[in-house]
């Protein structure tokens, strides 16, 4: 293998369970049995991040304290992305307050807030000359809105800072925090994207934190509030689910006006991590771009490295010129 591949189906560990000398990153996981998962298939490949771009990268989320879900939720496109000089910003922490059986994002009781945290963000996006950023954060459920009033930090200061760059947002679900959809919404974020993850099945064990029906409310309610702005949701395929219910899926966020859909292939961080259940066929994301497109989604990534931020400026750009044919306007 070149070493500047990484073969994600012998991709080690990093769940730290067995490593008395690193932080563990999920204990509520660690006395689960291991879920083996199938070798992954060829088309499964990626370059490991070890261009002198992704040391840059690096180097300045370290000088600014800020962290990314590149690293943090281990996602395969990290080189692809970082060779770019593009990362997605997580704020709020490294730690989230919830334990999806999905996630690598570390789980436990957050630290304060970095109330420099905006600014740094603003003037590494500004530093790295990005165009179009995406924000996402941690689940914050000890925080009285959940950590609305931090995104809007985060899209005010860097709209002051790099007016030229378009801002993208991916947010929890802000579960029982009144007002936090709408404040969020009123700061018009280009871009308002929330995770539906998987199928309402599914749920209970993969999402057990979360609502299928409450996420699909908070993406209408975006829309109430402001219209223009463009919605987005993204689900992960792999984990069990049927055919019939991605497609209802679809049919749901149209129903709640979304924009647009990624869909991508889940990969399982860790043994103690939820299993793959199969590796959906790169034909098979074509029937379901397909099918999305037909449904009237404005743009649809889905392939199996598709990612909720992976190629978002280019993704963002297509979004705006359908509109405009959508208007007449193209």
């Amino acid at each position: 293998m070149d070493q500047d591949l990484l073969d994600l189906s012998v991709a080690p560990s990093n769940i730290d369970v067995m490593n008395e000398n690193s932080p563990i990153r999920h204990p509520e996981k660690i006395h689960r049995p291991d879920n083996p998962s199938p070798r992954k298939p060829e088309w499964i490949r990626v370059k490991a991040p070890t261009s002198a771009e992704a040391a840059e990268v690096r180097k300045l989320m370290r000088e600014k304290n800020l962290h990314t879900v590149c690293e943090e939720a281990a996602c395969p496109n990290i080189g692809e992305c970082w060779k770019q000089r593009h990362a997605t910003f997580m704020i709020l922490g490294d730690t989230c307050t919830r334990a999806c059986a999905f996630c690598n994002v570390k789980t436990g009781r957050p630290g304060a807030v970095d109330l420099l945290e905006p600014e740094n963000l603003a003037q590494s996006v500004k530093a790295m000359g990005l165009k179009h950023v995406v924000i996402t954060s941690v689940d914050r459920d000890d925080l009285d809105d959940g950590g609305a009033f931090q995104f809007v930090a985060c899209i005010e200061r860097v709209r002051a800072v790099s007016p030229g760059t378009t801002v993208e947002i991916l947010t929890p679900d802000f579960r029982d925090k009144t007002g936090a959809v709408e404040r969020v919404a009123k700061a018009r974020p280009d871009v308002f994207n929330h995770n539906l993850e998987t199928v309402p099945r599914l749920y209970p064990a993969i999402r057990p934190g979360a609502r299928y029906f409450e996420s699909l409310r908070l993406l209408q309610r975006v829309k109430d509030v402001e219209p223009e702005t463009f919605t987005k949701s993204g689900i992960m395929v792999g984990l069990g689910e049927e055919r019939q219910e991605v497609l209802q899926v679809m049919d749901d966020l149209r129903s709640a006006g979304v924009d647009f859909l990624t869909i991508g292939q889940y990969l399982q961080p860790t043994p103690k991590h939820a299993a793959v259940a199969r590796f959906v066929t790169p034909a098979e994301f074509e029937d379901y771009k397909s099918m999305a497109r037909a449904k009237g989604f404005l743009h649809v990534a889905a392939s199996p490295l598709t990612r909720s931020s992976h190629h978002a400026d280019q993704d963002f750009l297509e979004l705006k010129n359908a509109r405009a044919r959508q208007l007449g306007r193209g």
